[in-house]
């Protein structure tokens, strides 16, 4: 599969929050997938209302397929010892596919100071520990999925094949979205998803030329992301 069809997400109903104390200093970490950068900015702005009396409300969020939304943000603290070491531990996070491609994500690090003087050494590691605090609770919840790119394709069907070419496709782990009776007269339409890589497409062509004698014709309707279910 192509290195930029799948990257790692949190699963969607999943809220990760973790504490963590540094010299009377009290930490608080919410981390939670996100799909944009506008819903990463409500969940800062919503922690922040629900958090008012802390100081602090720093902040980093990862967004996209290829990871190409960014940002850290300091809140206050002294510049790069909070937005820049919470992007850093997402950026570098190791994830149960071994790579570094965790996306749609953001971090929210509420501080709470407790009159003791940290020092931007003290911030930098206390910010990137409740990062990793926050990761290491979501592998304890098996909490990562895998995102992946599928392609989405039209077959036409004569009907009264349709049932046993769905049969069929669904046996061998083809993805059949729907199907359409009304659309076309006589044919029945079937949506079809495979995988972005070129064994998936393979079988699906050698299963439907197999299936209609080599008359059928596959018809590409683009693509989609989607996460994959998880392992039983």
């Amino acid at each position: 599969m192509p290195a930029d069809s799948v990257y790692t997400v949190l699963a969607p109903d999943v809220e990760i929050v973790t504490a963590l104390s540094r010299k009377k200093s009290r930490f608080l970490t919410v981390m939670r997938r996100t799909g944009s950068p506008g819903e990463a900015q409500d969940l800062v702005n919503s922690l922040r209302k629900e958090h008012n009396g802390a100081r602090h409300h720093c902040s980093a969020w990862v967004i996209g397929d290829e990871r190409r939304y960014q940002r850290g943000n300091d809140d206050g603290e002294p510049n790069g010892t909070a937005g820049a070491p919470i992007l850093e531990a997402l950026m570098k996070a190791g994830t149960p596919g071994g790579k570094q491609d965790f996306s749609d994500v953001c971090v929210v690090v509420i501080r709470w100071s407790g009159g003791t003087l940290l020092g931007a050494g003290g911030l930098v590691s206390a910010y990137s520990d409740s990062v990793v605090a926050a990761l290491e609770q979501a592998r304890e919840l098996d909490a990562f999925r895998t995102r992946q790119r599928m392609l989405k394709f039209e077959l036409a069907a004569p009907i009264g094949e349709a049932g046993r070419w769905e049969h069929q496709l669904r046996s061998s782990l083809i993805t059949v979205h729907g199907v359409d009776y009304m659309s076309r007269p006589g044919l029945a339409v079937l949506g079809l998803a495979v995988t972005d890589d070129g064994e998936s497409l393979n079988t699906l062509t050698s299963l439907i030329a197999a299936l209609s004698g080599g008359e059928a014709e596959l018809h590409s309707t683009g693509d989609e992301w989607l996460d994959a279910p998880p392992v039983s």
